[in-house]
């Protein structure tokens, strides 16, 4: 890079306004223009001004998802640069937090999204298969490993019933609208989800995509996920929103 790149990327990082929406990002979640504007405090335009210059220089990620448009850090590199930023105490006062996703609690821990599972619940699935790296996500892209099996056996789930010859993908990764962090559809998640109602885990209501939390399926995912991690997973303080802007 040479000193003239330095420069331009210094002064984009600079500004305060892109600081602290780059800030926002840091704890992996992608957020839409207008919630980066309310934590950087300024219109929604001059922050869709700002996002542009930041996505052309390579600092942000965008991807459309139905009416939204959603921004995340470009990659793990830029992280680490902010991160380095920050420790050498140039950054100003750290973000305002951005709260995301449905008021209500039931909603924000399992939901169903069009026919997969949403919500935290989800999510810590999601992080659970990584962490046991039976799955692998890069960037849209979700693939089981041959691990999968094993990690889904004590779900009860077989990982082998996603085999099929339809077109649709056997896992992809999906933006969560209330934890902005992926969660799984295709056709694992799909069979996940129905696999989950069925065993009675979960049930849905009549009115709405919220899943609640049957005693039973308290007790399988406790034993799958351990009682540390469900615990986290399930004491996580539900997160007000800004209210939604389409």
């Amino acid at each position: 890079m040479n000193s003239n790149a330095l420069a331009r990327i210094a002064s984009l990082v600079g500004e305060p306004a892109r600081a602290a929406m780059l800030m926002a990002l840091m704890d992996g979640r992608s957020l839409t223009a207008r919630e980066l504007a309310d934590a950087a405090r300024i219109a929604p335009p001059t922050a869709s001004r700002h996002l542009g210059l930041l996505v052309e220089a390579g600092l942000l990620h965008v991807s459309p998802q139905g009416r939204h448009r959603y921004h995340r850090l470009a990659s793990a590199e830029v992280a680490r640069v902010l991160e380095g930023i920050l420790q050498l105490g140039v950054a100003a006062a750290p973000p305002l937090p951005v709260a995301t996703g449905p008021r209500d609690a039931t909603m924000r821990f399992a939901r169903t999204c069009y026919d997969h599972l949403a919500g935290r619940l989800a999510v810590g699935i999601v992080d659970r298969l990584v962490e046991q790296r039976a799955l692998v996500i890069d960037d849209d892209t979700a693939q089981l490993t041959s691990r999968a099996q094993a990690a889904l056996q004590g779900l009860g789930f077989d990982a082998g019933t996603a085999a099929s010859t339809d077109r649709r993908p056997p896992c992809r990764p999906c933006l969560d609208w209330g934890e902005r962090r992926m969660h799984l559809a295709g056709r694992v998640g799909v069979l996940l989800c129905k696999h989950c109602l069925q065993q009675g885990w979960l049930l849905q209501h009549p009115k709405s995509r919220a899943l609640t939390l049957a005693p039973s399926g308290a007790i399988a995912f406790r034993n799958w996920f351990g009682v540390e991690r469900w615990t986290a997973l399930t004491d996580a303080p539900a997160r007000s929103r800004f209210p939604r802007t389409g």
